[in-house]
């Protein structure tokens, strides 16, 4: 149990899934918590705590700064208090009426627990969805907490982000403020699956997500249930654990989560109804959405959420803020600011807080929330050139549209008649990464931006390289990698990365000790995409052996300087292994249920009029 917590403790950081007492007085110095039960529209009761600023009069007012969770609003008890309030120092300090609340389901909430809770399209009055719990926490807290100013903001990350999305669908005229922060947009392409293939290196979160609790529960029902830490060799767990079916009948058999996956393997209504995204409509409000292009669980979600609602809420003022973290690290300020080996500078937490969190939540809560904050459309961080940049319009209009083709090792501006080869074994799948420990971690993050030269020359993954650039190339949007590819079995996965290669005497300013920078093959995106769903999500459809056929992977967005002196680099194999369960590389109606028999080696080829389509920032 002591190695299960360990690994927990970092996820628990950001989630707020444990508290610890604190280690400074100013929350229970300037604030009066109190902990209310708050009744839904179907008489349901969610639990909630507000902290309550002692100084609260007529002459001095103040809004609701909201956080609705499945992770806890822990430490329970009104004489137990957080040790901080609010997404950062500084607005704590400046002090609201933060409210924390229990979703339905959840900790001390009544109700069920649905994961990423389908919107309801169509309310009746006995409809109840995110949006509508949101909607009356928000109308009793404005009439049962005195002395407010009448407005409401919310954030949340993660999970807490999906919330704070739905909940941007109230339509409560007191919400005048969202932020979702590494939001769930959909599961189909967040967290558990990419592309709809399924994430094993989440294979221990499961108790979080898919044990219904019995009775209120001031602590994690769901510990006795977690998968048990046997090796610092990580990926031993995963090779003794076999198929994904094995896992799942050895493990999870009781996860009702777990079994959702396992019996949904298409994009079918299950998975359709769970997306936020088609609802995100008509918002009026302000909506500032926060990502990090490192975040290994939730990349796609503010990007789609931002994209969105550009498209259809011309009244929104929609911002998004894309920073160098990985899962919620903006968060945290750490100083010297790295994701895994590779810095990007001092205080970059403290800049997003101050230069841009606190002052959107401090215009719209306690200024005009009528007139627009001033702030920037879009602030990106350059993962190459690692500095900040502003951009009016995102995507950005200043750029044009460039094709590398994938031929003879190399990426060139023209297509050739050239084929490329690989031999792809379910039974010796690529590897995900070289850090076996890392393998133990509750949910992946340092592959994000991880060296990749441990793959490179293996007979089952392909790699092309520009020659030495000689200028700078700043990629910025999405990314479409266009293959042409044929195999001798009717299955595959195309995982796709982007790599960084740094020069033969690069050194980085600051260090961690034992890497060998030089020649670094950083990895700036990635993704996984099954040529079962090349056609359709919504039904899978097997290859023809031996036919030339075009499987597109859309990679998510990036910000990338790559500089001169460097390398563009291009890695494709069929397995990546365990941060993905293996495709057995035979048609399967359900591959989540393929055994070691369907396993099924395959010769693969990728022809030189693949290409990769990315937009160049002039």
């Amino acid at each position: 149990m002591r190695k299960i917590l360990q690994f927990l403790m970092a996820f628990y950081f950001v989630f707020g899934l444990a508290q610890t007492k604190p280690t400074n007085t100013f929350v229970k110095d300037h604030f009066i918590k109190q902990e209310i039960y708050i009744p839904m529209r179907d008489g349901v009761k969610l639990f909630t705590s507000v902290y309550i600023p002692k100084d609260i009069s007529k002459a001095q007012k103040y809004p609701f700064l909201m956080q609705r969770t499945c992770y806890s609003v822990a430490p329970y008890g009104e004489n137990d208090y957080k040790t901080s309030l609010g997404p950062n120092q500084y607005l704590m300090k400046d002090q609201y009426i933060f409210v924390y609340q229990d979703v339905r389901g959840r900790y001390m909430s009544e109700g069920t627990f649905t994961n990423m809770t389908p919107q309801v399209q169509h309310k009746t009055k006995k409809d109840v969805d995110e949006s509508t719990d949101t909607y009356d926490t928000i109308e009793w807290l404005l009439k049962n907490v005195g002395n407010n100013n009448g407005k409401v903001g919310q954030y949340g990350t993660s999970y807490p982000g999906f919330y704070t999305a739905a909940g941007a669908l109230s339509e409560h005229p007191a919400l005048v403020a969202s932020s979702p922060q590494a939001p769930i947009s959909d599961f189909w392409n967040d967290d558990f699956l990419h592309n709809g293939r399924f994430m094993l290196g989440y294979f221990r979160t499961f108790p979080v997500f898919g044990i219904q609790k019995t009775k209120a529960e001031n602590k994690a029902w769901y510990m006795g249930t977690f998968v048990k830490q046997t090796s610092d060799d990580g990926l031993k767990f995963y090779r003794d654990m076999g198929t994904l079916k094995d896992g799942y009948e050895k493990y999870y058999k009781e996860n009702f989560f777990m079994t959702e996956i396992m019996n949904h393997p298409n994009y079918d209504e299950y998975w359709q109804k769970r997306s936020i995204l088609p609802h995100l409509k008509n918002i009026k409000h302000a909506v500032m959405t926060v990502g990090g292009w490192f975040d290994s669980e939730d990349l796609s979600g503010p990007l789609n959420i931002y994209k969105t609602i550009e498209k259809t809420s011309p009244k929104a003022k929609n911002t998004i803020v894309m920073g160098p973290f990985s899962h919620g690290a903006w968060s945290r300020e750490t100083g010297k600011h790295f994701h895994n080996e590779i810095y990007f500078g001092d205080s970059i937490a403290t800049y997003y807080q101050t230069k841009l969190e606190t002052p959107f939540f401090k215009h719209y809560l306690k200024g005009n929330s009528k007139v627009d904050a001033g702030l920037p459309e879009a602030t990106m961080y350059d993962t190459g050139n690692k500095e900040w940049k502003e951009f009016s319009t995102y995507p950005p209009e200043n750029v044009k549209k460039v094709s590398f083709y994938l031929a003879d090792g190399t990426l060139k501006n023209n297509s050739s008649s050239s084929v490329s080869e690989y031999y792809s074994d379910p039974n010796n799948p690529v590897l995900s990464s070289d850090n076996l420990k890392d393998f133990n971690g509750f949910t992946p993050r340092n592959y994000m931006s991880e060296d990749q030269r441990f793959a490179v020359g293996r007979p089952d993954v392909l790699t092309f390289t520009t020659d030495i650039l000689t200028e700078d190339l700043t990629f910025v949007g999405e990314i479409l990698a266009k293959l042409n590819i044929s195999s001798t079995s009717n299955d595959a996965d195309f995982a796709l990365k982007l790599i960084d290669v740094y020069q033969q005497d690069f050194v980085q300013k600051e260090k961690k000790e034992g890497v060998i920078y030089a020649n670094y093959h950083q990895m700036v995106r990635s993704e996984i995409m099954p040529a079962r769903f090349r056609n359709s999500r919504e039904k899978g459809e097997a290859l023809v052996p031996n036919q030339k056929t075009i499987v597109e992977v859309k990679l998510q967005d990036v910000l990338h300087t790559f500089k001169k002196g460097h390398k563009i680099q291009i890695q494709i194999s069929s397995s990546w292994f365990p941060l993905f369960a293996i495709n057995p590389q035979k048609f399967l109606d359900n591959p989540n249920f393929a055994t070691k028999e369907d396993y099924t080696k395959a010769f693969i080829k990728v022809f030189g009029d693949s290409s990769l389509d990315v937009y160049i920032l002039k």
